[in-house]
């Protein structure tokens, strides 16, 4: 006669256990201001990867049609508002005032995004007009950086994108990037389906071929 497996129960001491984790891993992802990645958690929570794992899927699930949610970027796990918010989350923290990038910065970060590591040369090979302004804004607001230098004539700089440009974003990491197919990098980060920002709206106006627009970067 065949008997079935036995299923265990979790015991209220261990519910009780779960739920503590749970409220500690959203105490820690509200709080660090950034992504926390799952290894962090572990170390700092002393508990297994795999019960980690599970909180934070638990999580996400809860979060399911709230204001807030659970977001996978740069390799880490982030409590964050919906990006349908960000008007009125900016309008409270007053951050309106701060001026979206321009579609010169758009244009450039998205060619830096799609060739890197790029040196300032190879950019503006692409645009046809220098950015030596946009490319110093960018590094300014963190969203490129120096990733070291090219070994040929004059060593130039090579530049990459940052943590702070998958956030920016809204991307779980670089291969989360819409596919080109054949499309000018510099058309990437135009409208908002190819530019999932959850923060303000991009400009539209184009720039001139030969005046860099340096305000507002």
């Amino acid at each position: 006669m065949m008997t079935e497996p036995e299923t265990t129960t979790p015991t209220s001491e261990e519910g009780s256990d779960r739920a503590e984790l749970r409220r500690a891993v959203e105490c820690v992802l509200l709080v660090a201001g950034a992504p926390v990645t799952p290894e962090q958690l572990t170390e700092t929570l002393a508990v297994p990867l795999e019960a980690v794992l599970d909180v934070l899927r638990d999580l996400g699930q809860d979060y399911a049609g709230r204001g807030l949610q659970i977001q996978v970027v740069a390799g880490g796990y982030q409590l964050c508002t919906r990006p349908e918010f960000s008007e009125v989350v900016q309008r409270f923290l007053r951050l309106d005032h701060r001026e979206p990038l321009s579609q010169a910065a758009l244009e450039t970060l998205a060619i830096v995004a799609y060739r890197q590591p790029v040196t300032r040369a190879e950019i503006e090979a692409v645009r046809g007009v220098r950015c030596e302004h946009v490319l110093e804004r960018l590094m300014e607001r963190h969203l490129i950086r120096e990733v070291g230098r090219r070994p040929t004539l004059g060593r130039p700089f090579l530049y990459g994108t940052t943590e702070g440009f998958l956030r920016y974003f809204g991307l779980k990491d670089l291969d989360a990037l819409p596919a080109l197919e054949g499309m000018d990098p510099r058309q990437a980060f135009r409208g908002p389906a190819s530019a999932p920002d959850p923060g303000p709206t991009p400009r539209r106006g184009q720039p001139s071929p030969t005046e860099e627009p340096v305000a507002g970067v």
